[in-house]
């Protein structure tokens, strides 16, 4: 299948297009700057800036049975009104360009955030209450593109992100902060109280869970990518420490928590284990597990 891929540099771009090589798949991978995308055989790599792209963006991309859209820019400030002012014209102009000159499927990430402070188990089901530029910014891109799918012919996949982690996360995420702090030697490490809880998947997992959506089910509607299993913040801390032998003092409360999130939240995931049936249970057990990662 000729599959594009936005935002193939980023953090879950990387391993999307690893899991794409792993599958064989031909495949343009696309990155403002195309110099950071890794070489792999199947794989042509094409620089596009989304706030300027060409006229011919569908031909550049090869003309793809599918694009995968990771691409969005202005994070981790969920805040910013740059996402509804900004990021969310742009996108919406790219894709519009793109679904006009003939693509057929459509997979776009969500976000979590745009549930907002509602608590529990998140069904699709659920009407949204985003809190946040970006969360608002998120949210109205996918009603354009359910109103521009009722009019002009292609498949949609939204697939509404929780929280990845693995190789490649950024630098001021959780994770990697502590083991920042564990590699300097120091004695202590600041953080929130820990007892949100929220639901976790590694990178690795959330690729193949993206790739095999665009794939095979790329006409999904909403869909939740996540692991259905809600962790504690303070639990996943600590085994991480266990499972790299390492310790340190947890300054617990030093942060206060986020008030753009409920304290509870996890994604609810039946939706996604019909469509995928075993491949999504097998991955789930596989990681679904407090210390991965």
């Amino acid at each position: 299948m000729r599959v594009a891929l936005t935002g193939a540099s980023g953090f879950i771009g990387r391993h999307v297009l690893a899991e794409l090589v792993r599958r064989q798949q031909t495949v343009v991978a696309v990155a403002r700057d195309s110099s950071r995308i890794a070489t792999a055989p199947g794989v042509s790599a094409v620089s596009l800036d989304l706030a300027a792209p060409q006229r011919d963006c569908f031909e550049r991309l090869g003309r793809p049975e599918v694009l995968i859209h990771l691409a969005w820019e202005g994070l981790p400030n969920y805040r910013s009104a740059r996402h509804t002012e900004v990021e969310l014209p742009r996108q919406l102009a790219f894709l519009r360009a793109l679904i006009d000159a003939g693509l057929p499927a459509l997979l776009v990430t969500g976000t979590c955030l745009e549930y907002g402070m509602q608590s529990g188990a998140l069904r699709e089901s659920l009407t949204p209450e985003p809190g946040t530029h970006y969360a608002i910014a998120k949210d109205q891109l996918r009603r354009e593109l359910e109103g521009l799918r009722a009019k002009q012919h292609f498949a949609l996949t939204w697939a509404r992100m929780f929280y990845s982690h693995g190789p490649g996360q950024a630098a001021g995420s959780l994770l990697p902060q502590l083991a920042a702090a564990v590699a300097s030697g120091a004695k202590r490490f600041d953080m929130s109280g820990g007892e949100q809880l929220r639901d976790y998947l590694p990178v690795e997992e959330v690729a193949r869970l993206l790739v095999a959506l665009a794939l095979q089910h790329c006409d999904a509607g909403v869909l939740n990518v996540c692991s259905g299993k809600p962790l504690r913040v303070l639990d996943v801390v600590q085994s991480w420490l266990a499972e790299h032998k390492a310790s340190i003092q947890l300054n617990l409360g030093h942060y206060p928590y986020p008030d753009y999130e409920p304290m509870a939240f996890w994604g609810e995931r039946t939706r996604l284990d019909e469509l995928l049936g075993h491949e999504a249970r097998a991955g789930a057990f596989a990681y679904n597990q407090p210390n991965a990662g």
